[in-house]
């Protein structure tokens, strides 16, 4: 998929991120995904990353995938979670003003630190389709407050110490209907060799939504 360098603010900030519009013929449907934490590496450009686009652009999605503040060419420093969850959130109210999206069903997405970030936007974002979490930092993240979002879709390794399998079994039973989880059996947490199994689960499911 063809995608087109960006910039949009977050505040008193610029982001910079990747967009990659719908192919033609397709209803219209967006999506924002949230890149691993910045102060260990983490970018837009980043195996889990492009494994939840190539599921979302499988699906005709329109995507946006960028860098937090202070990583790349992204303005500002780490702000603790806060911040990036600011950023989630302006990504998203981004993505709905491009041509086409106004009033089109948004997705959020987010892997390891992106998703505890997409959780922290959720209730900025205003009215989503799907949250997806990927290896989501379960024991970081404050999972007593749930955002209002209708389809919570939830994707760990069976190997993975920051998301287990349980837990995460746990949550999705906590949040009830309408969210689901997938294991990806043999994955730690950074799924290397396991990208297309994430791709594949991420592709079903949100074909079970609908989205």
């Amino acid at each position: 998929m063809k995608e087109q360098q960006v910039t949009f603010r977050s505040h008193d900030l610029t982001l910079e991120g990747l967009y990659a519009p719908q192919p033609a013929g397709v209803a219209p449907k967006g999506a924002v995904v949230c890149h691993p934490h910045p102060q260990y590496g983490g970018s837009m450009y980043n195996n889990v990353v492009e494994a939840a686009l190539e599921a979302l652009w499988g699906r005709g999605f329109t995507t946006l995938r960028f860098n937090f503040r202070g990583v790349g060419q992204s303005e500002g420093g780490y702000g603790g979670g806060e911040g990036e969850a600011a950023d989630a959130a302006a990504a998203v109210s981004f993505l709905r003003g491009q041509p086409g999206l106004q009033g089109a069903p948004i997705v959020l997405a987010g892997y390891s630190f992106g998703a505890a970030s997409a959780w922290g936007a959720a209730p900025q974002a205003g009215a989503l389709q799907a949250l997806v979490l990927i290896a989501a930092p379960l024991r970081m993240m404050d999972t007593a407050s749930v955002p209002a979002v209708g389809n919570i879709l939830l994707i760990g390794g069976s190997q993975d110490s920051f998301c287990p399998g349980k837990e995460l079994e746990g949550l999705c039973a906590r949040l009830g209907q309408g969210a689901s989880f997938r294991v990806v059996e043999g994955a730690d947490h950074f799924f290397g060799g396991y990208e297309d199994e994430v791709t594949a689960a991420l592709s079903e499911m949100l074909a079970a939504t609908g989205a």
